[in-house]
């Protein structure tokens, strides 16, 4: 699937089933959503959300759906658009959006002040490969991996040593910077220098890919294996009861009877 972004903090990802459209808003750039076949929204917030645009585009593109959080998919009911265009976005859950598995992760939006509540924000992991994290430094499950992190490099709720202590705890392969319309020319070329070889990224495995330029783009392959820890955590979360099971080893068919734990544990002292 080819990356593009498209302003900001819009992306676009395109592949023969069509056209995956994440956080349309203000600064993006004129029709990002001229092609879009479904839209993925991370919050309610302006420069993520040009909910004028994005209403023409629904009323032009009939088959166009939305997944967002619950605020956004209010406001877009109360404007009119139907229900069964609109989708709920969770944290801890996943859906198929144009054949593609999108796993829903965060789930509000990182502080800006004290004096100012905090909204919901969601993050969308696509195809195992690709990860929006809208306005937050998201968590991720244990044992996660991503290969190509859209990384905020600009914002009020947001400082260098944040970003570098996020990219490095998530350990991508690909950074590709986004949410930097606040940045001037020289500001965004020195926050990427900090990410790159030549600054604070010096020593760790990634590589900056800058997608700014128009017409620029990434092919991305998808990679379902780095599904497996957000859908062992979506499960868990489903299912609460199993929380407590113990994991099976590869030559049991039952659980381990406590005092065969016992003499386990001795065999391991010994």
């Amino acid at each position: 699937m080819k990356l593009e972004i498209l302003g900001h903090a819009c992306a676009r990802l395109t592949d023969r089933s069509g056209s995956l459209v994440v956080d349309p808003g203000t600064f993006s750039s004129p029709g990002a959503l001229a092609t879009a076949d479904a839209v993925l929204v991370t919050h309610e917030h302006a420069d993520h959300l040009d909910v004028d645009a994005l209403l023409a585009a629904l009323a032009e593109r009939t088959h166009v759906e939305v997944w967002a959080p619950a605020a956004v998919v209010a406001a877009l009911q109360a404007r009119g658009v139907g229900l069964q265009r609109l989708h709920e976005a969770v944290p801890g859950t996943a859906a198929t959006v144009l054949g593609h598995d999108v796993d829903v992760v965060g789930g509000v939006h990182a502080s800006i002040h004290a004096d100012l509540p905090r909204i919901a924000n969601v993050g969308y992991l696509i195809d195992g490969a690709v990860l929006h994290p809208g306005d937050s430094f998201v968590a991720l499950p244990p044992g996660a991996h991503v290969h190509v992190l859209l990384t905020p490099v600009s914002g009020p709720w947001l400082k260098l040593a944040e970003i570098v202590d996020w990219v490095r705890a998530v350990q991508p392969a690909v950074v590709v910077p986004i949410h930097d319309a606040l940045l001037s020319p020289v500001g965004r070329g020195s926050v990427l220098r900090q990410l790159g070889p030549e600054g604070l990224g010096a020593g760790w495995a990634w590589t900056v890919v800058d997608l700014a330029d128009e017409g620029a783009s990434l092919d991305v392959e998808p990679d379902p294996a780095a599904r497996a820890p957000f859908v062992a955590h979506e499960l868990a979360l489903e299912h609460p009861e199993f929380a407590g099971v113990p994991v099976l080893e590869r030559d049991e068919t039952v659980a381990p009877r406590p005092e065969e734990e016992a003499a386990d544990a001795d065999g391991r002292a010994g």
